[in-house]
């Protein structure tokens, strides 16, 4: 029997190629022209549990994207672990911003730089891994399950319909998800929160046409020069999200929580220098790692109208358009703050123009125990992979999955993610270490024994 890190050490090659093969499909759930690609994916992902020696292997269709399930059953009487992960990926525009193709992963400096590389390809795939080696060398501690998606970048808005009618199937005694990141390769942590979401586009409508800005500029309201205004009045001068009602189901953490939180090491100068700016911005009276763990946000994530093209063209534009996310924290209801931002955006458009509010998805915000027996079993991992004790953190992201899962199969999740806050995530050159890779695939196995021993 050889031992995870000799395994690892003799596949590598293997193991890259298998997963440059799966970072080669564009799998782009946001766009309905890359669906053939996305179910190609699919089939890819299912293939390669089958080879792994998983059972019962199906790309199950959806009223969206296909799921993959896959299953080994060894022994009723151990516990289950469901792997959760997503096979869809973020657009990857603007392309002109990255270094190497997108879609043909690159190694540059020890990582791998492709859309998809550590969000989230790199990632589950480490698990297929992981699970083929505890097949191959009877080291397999419990029963395992896989389902993994490919409309997580859009919502996942056939999950919840596939899980509640599949709640036999997918009955388990934790779920891992490793879709999230830790601090560094030199101190490893595990998350143990994340936030929730509301997503909304606006649109602003002056004009009922595009006008000339000459003839009509400075009589006519600008669509977009409102826009401008009405989100510059979403945050206070304190940069505290001016929505009355918004904070109003906050918790706040006391001032030991706090500390605590903030023992985790962060560089203030590296991580201007790594973002290219001058200075940090955010909510006054809040840290950074408060700011992005454990205080909510909104964001504008795009803004357009009139004339972008090259060149030239004196226009006023008739509408203008912006993406806004808004990040949730435990006890705020996502259907609640996406209800309070419509009020307040429509109450404060001025009557010279028209606007509309159109709700996209959204997730709510969950903290996960640190005292269960699977975040034990995690820290076992951890600590025997990296030599040091991980440090639980909150995670700024959003997986609405994790709050659906607990509602539904009444089952809490262990955030094992090996990414890094640097990967690029959503961004042009995004990026997953070859170390972070091995690493988790190395770690996984070792999850397992510690659940299976700390569950009798």
């Amino acid at each position: 029997m050889q031992t995870i890190k000799e395994y690892v050490q003799s596949n590598q090659e293997r193991f890259l190629e298998e997963l440059f093969a799966l970072l080669r499909f564009p799998s782009i759930s946001a766009d309905p022209k890359y669906k053939d690609d996305v179910v190609k994916t699919a089939e890819f992902v299912a293939e390669k549990l089958r080879e792994a020696g998983a059972d019962q292997v199906e790309v199950c269709p959806t009223a969206g994207n296909p799921i993959v399930y896959g299953e080994k059953v060894i022994d009723s009487s151990l516990p289950t672990v469901l792997v959760y992960g997503h096979y869809d990926v973020q657009p990857a525009d603007p392309l002109e911003l990255w270094d190497t193709p997108p879609f043909e992963p690159t190694v540059r400096d020890g990582k791998i730089y492709a859309r998809g590389s550590a969000d989230d390809k790199g990632q589950f795939y480490m698990h297929v891994k992981a699970f083929e080696y505890m097949m191959r060398n009877d080291a397999l501690a419990c029963n395992i399950k896989f389902m993994i998606e490919g409309e997580e970048e859009v919502g996942s808005a056939n999950l919840g319909t596939f899980v509640s009618s599949n709640t036999d199937r997918l009955q388990n005694d934790v779920i891992v998800i490793s879709d999230t990141s830790m601090i560094s390769m030199d101190q490893p942590s595990l998350e143990t929160g994340l936030r929730g979401l509301s997503y909304v586009e606006v649109e602003v409508t002056g004009p009922n046409r595009d006008l000339h800005s000459g003839v009509y500029g400075g009589a006519v309201a600008n669509p977009a020069t409102i826009l401008a205004k009405m989100i510059a009045s979403l945050h206070d001068e304190n940069n505290h999200i001016a929505i009355p009602g918004f904070y109003d189901d906050v918790v706040d953490l006391t001032a030991e929580e706090r500390a605590a939180l903030n023992e985790a090491p962060f560089d203030v100068e590296a991580y201007k220098e790594d973002l290219g700016i001058a200075e940090i911005w955010g909510e006054a009276g809040y840290t950074s790692i408060e700011r992005t763990g454990i205080r909510p946000t909104l964001e504008v994530n795009g803004m357009w109208g009139g004339y972008i093209g090259e060149g030239a063209k004196t226009v006023l534009p008739s509408k203008a358009h912006a993406k806004i996310s808004m990040r949730l924290v435990p006890n705020q209801d996502s259907q609640r703050i996406t209800s309070l931002f419509k009020e307040h955006f429509e109450k404060i458009a001025p009557s010279y123009v028209q606007v509309t509010v159109k709700p996209h998805h959204g997730g709510e915000p969950v903290v996960t125990p640190t005292d269960s027996i699977a975040y034990k079993a995690a820290e076992k991992a951890l600590e025997e992979a990296f030599g040091k004790k991980p440090i639980p953190t909150r995670g700024g992201g959003s997986i609405p999955i994790v709050a659906l899962f607990e509602k539904e199969l009444g089952v809490k999740t262990v955030l094992l993610g090996f990414g890094l806050d640097s990967d690029n995530l959503h961004s042009p050159n995004e990026k997953y270490g070859i170390e972070n890779y091995l690493k988790g695939i190395e770690t996984i196995p070792s999850f397992f024994k510690h659940f299976a021993e700390l569950s009798k």
